[in-house]
């Protein structure tokens, strides 16, 4: 078919294809010509390439930190502009206590109705933060549907109404906003491989995928350091260097695009910390307050323990009950409902509320725990009054109640939001648990400091300078102390320095950091991991004191020496009868049933559909063997990893997590004699771990 061709106006006369005299911005473009070297024609196809070439991943990791960043705000905006809904409603209809109780838990209870099932119809894959789920597939794992791009309507309308209960139900964002990252991660990464018409690999997903959970916390916090760290800790085992860049890159444009909406908003001057301090510059803290900051680091990994202890044998409660398991099972709403009319009476600011600065949002909570000054020495001699509104310039005003002190309200706060937060976990709703850890571990900061300023009304003398003790700092330090230890992360340190946008307490911050790992790593799984074993997902243990004990154990002692194999000189009827007793994915082929030399792998449905369309011209009374299948064209796999008997549980370990494999076979000169996958691994290490009685 020939093109048509029409004259552009002006011109001599020559012809052009329509589709370059129609084409978009001719005078552009024309000059772009003009400008191509004559020795290089294809200059445009070239910078094409070069833009938009498979490797070069620029252009899609600031597409996915821009809209994400674009998401996060608008989403705040939104549920911003529905809490002070809910706050006028609640000023506005009177002084009654039943009209002002109803308006106080009604609102959150509607909710989190709505959201636990709007989110649970759409897909079950949407409640919780979505961190466990993650993690797990990263490790190697396969879960179906899971990134699938409608998830993505249900866990941002479900988190929407969830933010939207305010610190009534006290829950926050960021393990909902890395899984929302990663599905469209996942989403742009199927779009780039059709329109550059390349293949899907699996290494450059599993590098998209770490990219985009660095970018979901970023355009949270807007913290773009911490937040790659953070995902790196959280969600990997291992890292490749290689990939640092991308989720830096992309982590920088999330957050620079965050604070910048802000800016343009008119809600800040300049791009700034989320959460502003006024800390002491110069003497931020005498040397002698090194010892309380590492104590106060011991205290938060004693209570993580408690907490992750409680939080995973309550949730395994909540699923084995006969009751609530029932509920979860018939009506999600209707449980969520419960959960949340407990939580918004207790948080009824006219009731017990009071005690535990009810009226406050999440946000509040952090500016006023961050204070510099000490409440208890601004309350010695003076009651200030509890005004009908909170005052954003006295936030702390919440904190104090005449006859329970600021020591009572703290410490009742801490109580309260401890089996509260355990309650909340078990809501099947889009909701993340970092926010809540962090402000809880602010206020066990903030108790310590608090009290150290009543015992030191003057400061400690340090060198002949006296300086008052800042609760403030200790908060700090209490945040990322503990919210580090329940996730069993460094980076929480570097989190509160770029939140707060001070380095000041940067040493005694993360001493306090490592004082409280010590205790939680070495006592209880993370807060992520001991979801997975709640969830009963996929999950390879570290081995525990490697050096030590895992060396002397080899795969011999542990392997699966029950292996089923497929010969190539095997009769069909034996095939057909070894595929129909056994339910594996795939079988180890080899060489002869004598010589049991493996030489590659058949896909279970591979050899299923093989012989369901075997020729039937067969010639009467021919036996016929697998190798004329593999020959008809029954796809194999090359065997190119496979153990020795002879590796130690270590290194198999090490090699399951560094390639995150699922199964491995094991030959004993080039003999298949087994086979090793995460269920043996898992019973080795546990048998290392907790090793049998002697008999």
């Amino acid at each position: 078919m020939e093109e048509l061709v029409g004259l552009r106006e002006g011109s001599s006369g020559k012809p052009v294809t329509l589709q370059e005299l129609w084409g978009p911005c001719p005078r552009i473009r024309r000059g772009i010509r003009a400008v191509t070297p004559v020795s290089c024609p294809g200059g445009l196809e070239w910078l094409k390439e070069r833009l938009f070439r498979a490797r070069e991943d620029w252009y899609f990791l600031v597409a996915l930190g821009v809209l994400m960043a674009l998401i996060s705000y608008a989403m705040n905006f939104a549920i911003g502009r529905v809490v002070r809904a809910h706050k006028w409603l609640y000023r506005e209809v009177g002084d009654g206590h039943l009209l002002r109780y109803l308006s106080w838990t009604v609102y959150p209870v509607a909710l989190l109705s709505f959201s636990s099932g709007f989110s649970q119809s759409i897909t079950p894959f949407s409640g919780g933060s979505g961190l466990p789920e993650l993690k797990t597939m990263l490790s190697g794992v396969v879960l179906e549907n899971y990134l699938d791009i409608k998830n993505f309507g249900a866990k941002v309308v479900g988190l929407s109404c969830t933010l939207a209960t305010g610190s009534t139900i006290f829950l926050g964002k960021v393990g909902p906003f890395v899984h929302l990252s990663v599905m469209i991660s996942a989403y742009l990464g199927r779009v780039r491989a059709k329109a550059v018409g390349d293949t899907e690999s699996k290494a450059k997903e599993v590098e998209m995928l770490s990219a985009a959970a660095a970018v979901g916390v970023a355009t949270v916090f807007a913290a773009p350091f911490s937040g790659v760290l953070f995902s790196i800790e959280v969600m990997s085992s291992h890292f490749s260097v290689w990939n640092y860049w991308r989720g830096f890159f992309a982590a920088t444009c999330g957050a620079f695009m965050f604070r910048l909406l802000a800016v343009f908003n008119s809600e800040q001057e300049t791009i700034t910390s989320i959460y502003k301090t006024r800390f002491r510059v110069d003497v931020p803290f005498d040397l002698p307050e090194i010892f309380f900051f590492v104590a106060l680091g011991f205290i938060c990994g004693i209570l993580s323990c408690v907490y992750l202890f409680c939080q995973r044998n309550f949730l395994r409660f909540i699923k084995t009950n006969r009751y609530t398991s029932k509920l979860l099972a018939t009506s999600k709403p209707s449980y969520a409902a419960l959960v949340a009319l407990v939580l918004a009476s207790v948080t009824y600011p006219p009731g017990v509320g009071r005690f535990m600065a009810s009226r406050l949002s999440m946000a509040e909570h952090l500016h006023s725990l961050f204070d510099n000054n000490s409440w208890a020495l601004m309350t010695r001699n003076a009651s200030p009054p509890w005004p009908a509104e909170p005052d954003p310039q006295n936030l702390w005003f919440e904190w104090y109640h005449p006859q329970f002190t600021i020591f009572g309200t703290l410490a009742f706060f801490l109580i309260m939001k401890f089996w509260m937060l355990i309650l909340a976990t078990t809501i099947p709703m889009p909701a993340g648990y970092f926010m809540p850890i962090f402000i809880i571990g602010a206020a066990i900061g903030r108790l310590l400091g608090e009290a150290l300023s009543v015992a030191f009304p003057e400061g400690i003398v340090a060198g002949g300078e006296v300086y008052p003790i800042m609760p403030g700092g200790y908060a700090l330090a209490g945040a990322a102390a503990f919210s580090g230890a329940v996730t069993h992360t460094i980076s929480t340190a570097l989190l509160a320095f770029e939140l707060t946008g001070q380095i000041v307490h940067a040493l005694p911050v993360l001493m306090a950091v490592l004082a409280a790992n010590v205790i939680s790593q070495n006592l209880q799984p993370s807060f992520y991991d001991g979801t997975i074993m709640a969830k009963k997902l996929p999950y390879l243990p570290w081995i525990r004191g490697r050096q030590i004990g895992s060396y002397p154990v080899t795969v011999e002692h542990f392997m699966n020496s029950n292996l089923t194999t497929l010969a190539k000189d095997m009769p069909l009827e034996e095939v057909v009868k070894v595929v129909t007793s056994t339910d594996v994915s795939q079988y180890p082929l080899v060489e002869t049933r004598e010589s049991q030399t493996l030489v590659g792998i058949v896909e279970r449905t591979h050899l299923v559909q093989a012989l369901q369309t075997q020729p039937a011209s067969w010639a009467p009374g021919q036996e016929r063997f697998l190798q004329d299948i593999l020959a008809g064209g029954c796809p194999t796999q090359p065997v190119t990893l496979q153990l020795s008997p002879e590796t130690s549980l270590y290194q198999a370990h090490r090699l399951f997590e560094l390639l995150t494999l699922q199964a491995l076979f094991v030959t004993s000169r080039g003999r298949a004699v087994g086979s090793v996958s995460w269920v043996e691994l898992k019973k080795a290490i546990s048998t290392l771990i907790n090793p049998p009685a002697p008999k």
